[in-house]
C-alpha cells in the first residue's frame, strides 16, 4: 500500500507540471498496487494489470461497488496508451491525455486506494 500511495503522489506531481500522460499512468499504477496489496495481505497472488479484473476478483469476498469497477475500467484504458508511443494512431502519448482526464483518473485511483485501505484495516 505504501508504494500505491507513493504512485498516487507521483501522479499529483505529474498533473501539477502538465505531464498528463504520466499522471494517468501513475494513477493506474497506484490503483493496481492498492488492489494487489489486498491480495498480498490475504496470502494470494494477483496476476495481470487490469484494475477492474482485480477488483472483480476481490468483489467475490468484499463489498466493492460497481461504480468503482467502472472507474477502474477507465483507469485500465490508460495503461498501455500512456506508456507506448506506437499505440496511438495520432502520435505520442504526451499529446493524447488532458488535464481533465488526469484529474478524473487520479480521483478514481484515490477512491480505489481508500476502499482497499478500508478492506486492509478490517483484515487485522
Amino acid at each position: 500500500m505504501e508504494q500505491a500511495e507513493w504512485d498516487l503522489e507521483h501522479a499529483l506531481h505529474d498533473l501539477e507540471h502538465g505531464f498528463y500522460d504520466w499522471a494517468c499512468f501513475s494513477a493506474q499504477q497506484a490503483a493496481e498496487k492498492a488492489t494487489k496489496a489486498v491480495f498480498q495481505k490475504q496470502g494470494a497472488v494477483a496476476w495481470g494489470h487490469s484494475v477492474a479484473e482485480l477488483l472483480r476478483e476481490l468483489q467475490r469476498h468484499f463489498d466493492i461497488p460497481q461504480s468503482l469497477i467502472e472507474a477502474a475500467m477507465e483507469l485500465d484504458q490508460a495503461y498501455v496508451p500512456s506508456l507506448y508511443p506506437n499505440v496511438l494512431p495520432a502520435g505520442a502519448p504526451k499529446g493524447a491525455f488532458t488535464e481533465g482526464q488526469a484529474k478524473r483518473l487520479i480521483n478514481y485511483a484515490g477512491e480505489i486506494l481508500r476502499v482497499c485501505k478500508d478492506i486492509l484495516s478490517g483484515m487485522d
